[in-house]
Order: structure tokens, then sequence, then C-alpha cells
């Protein structure tokens, strides 16, 4: 899909266009063995929608009837970003009874899903290519109220976007945690997990400050709570993670983290009562801190960030050693 255009824009096609993405998009081209499962069973897997101005979007007042797609009415499961699949197709193995709906900006990573769920066998998972920030309120409002509330939206190992200018770009946000609050039941559950220390400070305080959610932190008794007193906590607020989910599989993008040496966070918010619409988007908690005057460590420019790799972490334990 091209960027582009021959004619000038609407100011809606415009702010579609101009959005700032929290994905990269890193090549859009399938192998021959991709283009061939998903001309075989791409259609079994993957809901199609209009598509909207921007890449990976969908169009404003598209219909997409998510009971129809699963052929059946179910407690569903979105989850955003699902990689190749692992933790949304061993799920759905383990609960047939529920509905799994995967958002994959990346066509690569939609082909990959779908090989996952073949070879499972799985047949209550279904993926879309779209923009998740984007597309999840078109979804779940507007033309499509009709679909039921989530049960549970899972956000694993978003992106982190380490550069401080790039943090604008980070998934996790005080808009984004509105717009899966409008696609949660009441009681739902979100959750999240990420192993860069930065981003889980951010992503705490963001849910510490967001009307809609309460976060669920490990009991004091518990060896993550431990854990959490002897880290150091840079965010505005402090402590507030959760044990780890016994479910969550370890997928390849958290063993990148564990053997580069980064610890894993995660987080359990729950959707309270609030409605949507009367209550206020709060601004990003390190900026208005940083307004109010106050410094949050984690947010000051110069702070180091941790190896991305394991060949990394092993470079700097070499020179810690010298």
């Amino acid at each position: 899909m091209s960027d582009g255009a021959s004619a000038p824009l609407s100011s809606g096609e415009s702010a579609a266009r101009r959005r700032i993405r929290s994905f990269s998009l890193r090549g859009s081209r399938l192998g021959d063995r991709h283009v061939q499962l998903m001309a075989e069973r791409g259609a079994e897997f993957v809901i199609s929608a209009p598509a909207g101005e921007g890449v990976s979007t969908i169009a404003a007042d598209a219909r997409v009837d998510l009971a129809a797609a699963f052929g059946r009415e179910a407690p569903l499961i979105v989850e955003v970003g699902p990689g190749s699949g692992e933790q949304l197709v061993a799920s759905a193995s383990a609960h047939p009874e529920r509905n799994y709906l995967g958002l994959e900006a990346w066509a690569p990573g939609v082909a990959r899903c779908v090989h996952t769920a073949a070879r499972a066998g799985v047949a209550n998972v279904r993926f879309m290519q779209l923009d998740a920030a984007q597309a999840l309120p078109v979804l779940f409002s507007g033309v499509n109220s009709a679909n039921f509330p989530a049960a549970e939206v899972w956000s694993f190992f978003p992106d982190p976007w380490r550069k401080r200018k790039h943090r604008k770009r980070r998934l996790i946000s005080p808009s984004f945690a509105a717009t899966v609050a409008g696609v949660l039941e009441a009681g739902g559950i979100w959750r999240l997990a990420t192993d860069w220390d930065n981003y889980a400070w951010q992503m705490r305080d963001v849910l510490v400050e967001s009307p809609w959610f309460e976060l669920q932190a490990a009991d004091e008794d518990t060896e993550t709570a431990a854990a959490d007193l002897m880290v150091d906590d840079l965010g505005l607020y402090s402590g507030g993670f959760a044990s780890r989910w016994e479910e969550r599989v370890v997928t390849r993008f958290e063993e990148r983290g564990i053997e580069a040496g980064r610890r894993v966070y995660d987080l359990l918010a729950v959707r309270g009562a609030e409605p949507v619409d009367f209550a206020h988007v709060p601004e990003d908690p390190w900026i208005a801190a940083a307004k109010r005057g106050e410094t949050v460590a984690a947010d000051m420019p110069g702070l180091e960030r941790p190896p991305s790799s394991r060949a990394g972490w092993l470079k700097a334990q070499s020179q810690q050693g010298q």
C-alpha cells in the first residue's frame, strides 16, 4: 500500500496518513512458501476488511461482524502484535471455548501467524492485518457496536522504541489505554509484558493514572514482589507489577530478552465501570510531571540503555570485568 497521493487530502485522510505509528514496517514481501500458505489457508484464518487511508488501517465505516467471522459467539481474547502467533495459538488450543483475534500490522507476521495456527490445527483463531491503535475503535464502536466487548486484551513485548526521541511511538499510552478500555467489558483484563525497564515503568505509570483501569499487583510475599523491591524503580510511581501469568508462553521475543540479561515485567490491569466517553484522557504521566516541575529519573536525557542483544550484553559484561 502506498502512502503517496495524487489528489489533495481531506483533513481526515491527512490525519490518518500522518498518524504516529507504533510499529515499523520491516518489509511486506512474502516468500514463496508463505505466498502458497496464504493462498491455501489464508481465507480460513484471516478476516478481511475495507482498507483505510494509511498503512495497515481499516476504513472508518468498515463493517466487520466478528461473530460471523468465527462462526459463533464466544468470549473474545484480543492480542495486539501476536508476533508469530505462539501465545495466541497455545491459548486457543488450551481453551477451545474462546475466540481469539490477533491484530498484526506486518504482512509477513500475519503469514507466520497463519502458519502457526494451521500447524496446530486450531479453529478458534483469526487474524487481521491492522494497526491496532487505529483499528480497535472501528471494530468495537460506531458501525460495529454490535460486536461484543472482549474479555481480555494482550499487549506482550511491544516495540520499546528505546531512544528517548522515539518514545512518542510507544504503543502503550494514555490514548491507547482509552482505546483498550473501549474494547473490554467491565471487569475485563488487560495483560501486558515487556523486557525493557524504562518501558515497564512508563506502562505502569500510564495505568496508574488511567481512569479506566486498576492495577493488580503481586502480593508482597511472592517472589515477583520481592524482586521488585530489589530493582531501582525510576518511574513516577513504584512497584505495581504482577506475577508472571502462568499461561504466558516463552516466545522468541522473550527468549531474546532473557539471553541479553534483561528482566521481564508483567502487568495486569482490570477494566473498571467508568464509561470511556465520560472520562478525560490524561496527558502522558512523564510529560505532565515535567510540566509540574517534577523529575522522573527514567525520563532524563542520557540515561544508559541496556544492550539490545546477547552479544551486546556479553560485551558489556566483558568491559565491566576489565
